[in-house]
């Protein structure tokens, strides 16, 4: 999806600018950037719908359903909640299937739409341009004042721009921090690590430290080399994108070739102006101009920049815009193709497939085996017993008293020591015999039917065998 480079019509010309990432210069050292604040229809657009998912990221651990989280991801407790639902390990086949139809979608979406998620809705690109950047043009002012700032020598000024920039970064940091922990342990016991002496939660208070300072680094510090450096997404792209898929691009068409009009000239130049205002507000430091590259998140700053620019001199907008390569290169308008058409359909019949698990997932789960190392017993006149034992997972927070009923075939079920009952989010076990008549046995192996109910109400129906003698 290359366009041409600078002041080239050749859009096969080598590009110098993909040997190396937009931040690091030649001898591999960092470039700092500098981007200039931008604004624009699409800058407010994503600055409101920044505030939104902000907004549900931070009350998400204080949210409850029925008095339980909205969202729980106790990975060390092996606990997970969701839309109140209480979710154990047995139900990993649901997360599995959940994350491949996540993984699915963000493919067909980005083949389709580019990384439009990384510039609207990644949490790394929401933080660090509507949030941490905000604060710093609002300490340190524009790209030309922070240049200025970070090349002048030490002084009153410097010294208290920058604690009061980085002991903000550190406040958001620690909000940030254990908003993403209260997901994982809990808005209680996070108040508990929050308000109770260190030594009562080391464990906790090291790692709400760590989280703070991972979130501080990267934002302070480490920020767009998140997308070029770390992230897989951002090197995916190039295998996932086509000519069909819609990006910021550079109409080269229009826009070729570039330079300020001058008085009397007789050069046939593009809209291009070449006023590097582009260049100026892009968070990665690239020259959109140059094509899609690695460190683009679509973020639309560079729309922006240049619609204002054609405002001002009179032309139209779209020089820079949402479209494909194709869309540009021949005027081909979006539509479908077969790759489209298979992922939207694959994309489909996972999420079918994940909300009919949701949907038939049972409040418990039983396991039944005949007791380990025993046989049959023979009792009375042709009837034997097997003994077995149950194990039970209440997935509800409710106590569930648990009643066992042979369906198949014809026999019957005692218990020993009583009824089941199972606290809620909890596991119990139990032992029952089967007396079957030899007249029904099936050889040495009969199949059962066992089914679980609480009260009145059929919880699940468990198979398991019955051992006999042999015919």
């Amino acid at each position: 999806m290359a366009q041409p480079d600078r002041n080239l019509t050749n859009i096969d010309a080598p590009s110098a600018y993909r040997d190396r990432i937009a931040s690091i210069d030649e001898d591999g050292k960092r470039k700092w950037v500098f981007p200039r604040k931008p604004s624009g229809r699409f800058y407010n657009a994503r600055t409101w719908f920044s505030y939104l998912l902000l907004a549900i990221m931070f009350s998400g651990p204080f949210i409850t359903i029925n008095s339980r989280p909205f969202l729980l991801l106790n990975i060390i407790e092996r606990k997970f909640i969701i839309l109140g639902m209480a979710f154990w390990p047995q139900d990993s086949f649901i997360f599995v299937l959940a994350t491949l139809t996540f993984v699915v979608g963000i493919l067909l979406f980005t083949v389709i739409y580019g990384r439009l998620f990384c510039g609207w809705a990644c949490p790394q690109t929401i933080f660090m341009e509507m949030v941490f950047r905000k604060i710093e043009y609002l300490i340190d002012g524009n790209a030309n004042k922070q240049r200025k700032l970070k090349a002048q020598a030490w002084n009153a000024e410097k010294v208290f721009k920058r604690v009061l920039k980085h002991a903000i970064f550190w406040v958001l940091s620690f909000i940030i921090g254990n908003t993403f922990l209260a997901y994982i342990i809990g808005k209680d016991e996070l108040f508990q690590i929050i308000t109770a002496p260190v030594s009562e939660h080391v464990g906790g208070f090291t790692i709400m430290v760590l989280f703070t300072t991972m979130f501080y680094y990267v934002y302070a510090f480490f920020r767009e080399q998140i997308c070029t450096q770390i992230c897989p997404y951002g090197r995916l792209q190039s295998v996932l994108l086509d000519d069909k898929s819609i990006v910021v691009a550079y109409d080269f068409n229009r826009g070729e070739q570039r330079g300020k009009p001058k008085k009397n000239s007789i050069e046939e130049l593009g809209d291009c102006i070449d006023c590097n205002q582009c260049v100026e507000v892009c968070p990665t430091g690239i020259d959109i101009r140059n094509g899609t590259q690695l460190e683009c998140v679509n973020c639309t700053a560079c729309i922006d920049a240049c619609d204002n620019v054609m405002d001002k001199v009179k032309k139209p907008r779209g020089l820079i815009r949402y479209d494909s390569f194709n869309g540009i290169r021949t005027g081909e308008t979006f539509g479908l193709n077969f790759r489209n058409i298979g992922y939207s359909a694959i994309l489909i019949a996972l999420i079918f497939f994940f909300f009919l698990l949701l949907v038939s997932r049972s409040d418990v789960e039983s396991t039944i085996l005949r007791s380990y190392g025993t046989m049959y017993q023979e009792v009375g006149q042709n009837h034997f017993t097997n003994l077995y034992t149950v194990k039970v997972l209440n997935k509800t927070f409710n106590d569930l008293p648990l009643r066992l009923e042979l369906l198949e075939p014809e026999g019957t079920l005692t218990m020993v020591g009583g009824a089941i009952k199972v606290s809620g989010q909890d596991k119990s076990e139990g032992a029952f015999f089967v007396d079957l008549s030899g007249d029904i046995l099936d050889g040495t192996e009969t199949k059962l039917k066992i089914a679980v109910h609480s009260g009145d109400r059929l919880l699940e129906t468990v198979k398991t065998s019955f051992m006999g003698p042999r015919k």
